[in-house]
């Protein structure tokens, strides 16, 4: 089973206080629009997601079909097929079904803790 790419997703209560913050701990932004209220920002290897405003609580993601450098894999295992291999583990998806047969999609499970973990596929 490949995750592919992880990151902490944080809701946010301010976006550009948290990117000041966030830069000044040596993390750069990599992808997302402030306009839309979010930024993916890195730190070498490490990812931070930060989120205004769509979250309620941090969670922990990993995007299928990304690598490390949020580049497009040709081999991952695609959303759809990681949710239905956790569901065999007896791991239910909290999160509607995805409506298509390939491409993006997502779905949120929890630990046995409480913690939000959001597998979120971009391609």
């Amino acid at each position: 089973m490949k995750l592919g790419c992880f990151s902490v997703s944080l809701a946010v209560k301010d976006l550009a206080a948290s990117m000041v913050f966030y830069r000044a701990l040596g993390f750069e932004p990599v992808a997302g629009d402030p306009a839309q209220n979010f930024v993916i920002m890195q730190n070498g290897p490490t990812k931070v997601g930060l989120f205004q405003g769509m979250f309620e609580d941090n969670l922990m993601t990993f995007n299928p079909g990304w690598s490390e450098s949020a580049e497009p894999l040709e081999e991952f295992t695609d959303v759809r097929e990681l949710k239905a291999q956790l569901a065999k583990a007896g791991i239910e998806a909290e999160s509607a079904p995805i409506e298509t047969d390939k491409g993006p999609g997502h779905f949120v499970i929890k630990d046995p803790d409480g913690n939000h973990i959001l597998f979120d596929q971009h391609v």
